[in-house]
This record gives C-alpha cells, sequence and structure tokens, in this order.
C-alpha cells in the first residue's frame, strides 16, 4: 500500500513540476478569503485518486478539491497540493500529502516535495525514513530549537488575536518561529529534525494525517492544543520532539479560549 501511495504522490509531483515552467496560465480560483484552488490541484487529485482505485478500487477517498467518495475500512486522506498560495508564487515551499488510514487509525503516510524531490514516507510500527534514510526528532529544548506555525487565515476573526499572543511568547522562548506556508511538510519536517516543533491552528485532516504518522514514527509526540489525540477532529495541532512537545503545550495554553478547547 506504500509503494502504491509513493506511485501516486510522484505522478502528482510530475504534474505540479511541469506546471511550474508556465505558472502565468494556471487558471486558479479562490474558494475562499486567501484560499486559493489551481487546475493543478485538480489535475494532481485526479492522478492520485485514478492510481489509488486502480490498485484498490473498493478503498473510500477523503480528498481536499473532490471531498469524501465510496465506504470502507480503509480510507486514504488525499491533499494533492499543500501549499498552493506558495505553488502559485513560484515559492519553492509545497508538497503532495497522502495517508491510509484503517479503521480509524493512520497505517502509511506519504509526503512528497516535488520541487526538491524529496519523499517523506511512514509505516505504522516500521519507522519513518526521508529518501530512504531513518528519520528521528530532534533533541533540542524549546530555547534552543526552530518552531513552524501557520497562520490561522481560515478563522481569524475567532482566533487570531489568540493566535498572535501564543506566536509573541513562543518568539521569546524559542530560537526562532518560521511560517512557511506548508502544514503537511512542516510536519515533515519535524520527523526529520528540520523543525523542532510545529503548531497551528484550524487544519483539515488531510493537511494533518500524514505527517503526524511520520512524527510518532519518528519518535515524536502529536496532540491537539490540549495536548489530547483530538487533532484531526479539532483542526488544531501541537507537534514536536517529546520535550518541545511538553514546553509548547505549556507556552500556548494561557491563550486558549473556550472556541479553542476540545468541548
Amino acid at each position: 500500500m506504500l509503494t502504491i501511495a509513493v506511485k501516486a504522490a510522484r505522478r502528482a509531483g510530475g504534474i505540479i513540476n511541469r506546471a511550474t515552467r508556465n505558472l502565468d496560465v494556471v487558471a486558479v480560483k479562490e474558494k475562499a478569503a486567501n484560499d486559493f484552488v489551481s487546475e493543478i490541484d485538480r489535475e494532481a487529485e485526479e492522478a492520485i485518486i485514478r492510481t489509488l482505485r486502480g490498485a484498490y478500487p473498493d478503498h473510500s477517498m477523503l480528498a481536499e478539491e473532490s471531498g469524501a467518495s465510496g465506504k470502507s475500512e480503509y480510507k486514504w486522506i488525499i491533499d494533492p497540493l499543500d501549499g498552493t498560495t506558495n505553488f502559485l508564487h513560484g515559492f519553492p515551499q509545497y508538497a503532495v500529502s497522502i495517508a491510509l488510514m484503517h479503521r480509524e487509525v493512520i497505517t502509511q503516510a506519504v509526503i512528497y516535495d516535488p520541487g526538491r524531490n524529496d519523499l517523506f514516507t511512514a509505516s505504522r510500527g516500521r519507522g519513518a525514513f526521508v529518501n530512504d534514510q531513518r528519520m528521528r526528532v530532534g533533541k533540542r529544548a524549546l530555547k534552543s530549537g526552530l518552531i513552524g506555525t501557520g497562520l490561522p487565515f481560515k478563522e481569524q476573526q475567532a482566533h487570531l488575536d489568540a493566535y498572535l499572543l501564543m506566536v509573541r511568547d513562543v518568539m521569546k522562548s524559542s530560537a526562532g518561529v518560521r511560517r512557511a506556508g506548508s502544514a503537511a511538510l512542516d510536519l515533515a519536517y519535524v520527523a526529520a529534525g528540520r523543525l523542532d516543533g510545529f503548531w497551528e491552528i484550524g487544519l483539515s485532516p488531510w493537511d494533518m494525517a500524514a505527517g503526524s504518522l511520520m512524527i510518532t514514527e519518528a519518535g515524536g509526540l502529536v496532540g491537539d492544543l490540549e495536548g489530547e489525540n483530538h487533532y484531526l477532529a479539532s483542526g488544531n495541532i501541537v507537534a514536536g520532539n517529546p520535550r518541545v512537545f511538553a514546553e509548547l503545550l505549556r507556552a500556548i495554553s494561557p491563550y486558549l479560549t473556550p472556541s479553542l478547547k476540545r468541548r
């Protein structure tokens, strides 16, 4: 199953890479404020689904652009191009993300950065890898750690003030904060030790599913803003090596509004 997912991700990556040669002619629509979808997102998603269905016609799908389809104990969770805005500007931080969930447990994960040809993979119980090299989360504490995040652009009115207070305190407590624009790739970077931690508000399951398995298989921890295992449902995530995970939770906890807490 992982091999098929890698095949699907590389096919989508080929479509994305070809499109970067002539971005000016890529058709774009605005789904919501600051939330774009391009014809390349749709073409890449179609290529992924076609590849997965060719191997597993009875599996269900949850894809960013086409939504949910089918009913099965196996569910593929797909983001064909995480970081569309970056892609459209030629900013090289975007990725294809594919995860397989079996009976509500994520078992396989692929994140592919087509621009750098970086392939991140994980299988439950078998570890996580980047370009066939074993991944382990970093060992730094928060004070010397590099932390990733993402602006909550879909829910600015509700959470922006609280989020900015979180950013302020994490900036004071860490070596630096980065907002690169692709949550899936940021999570893969945590698994690889390129980032020491990550948090974001208002994500979708396809942003988090693959990266969350990679982090746990690489020795890290993933949770919601209260450290519980409800991030796929809430859309709010904290991740990092075990030390940074605990320190990040403490840093952001004073700013958790009632709507950010699990109900």
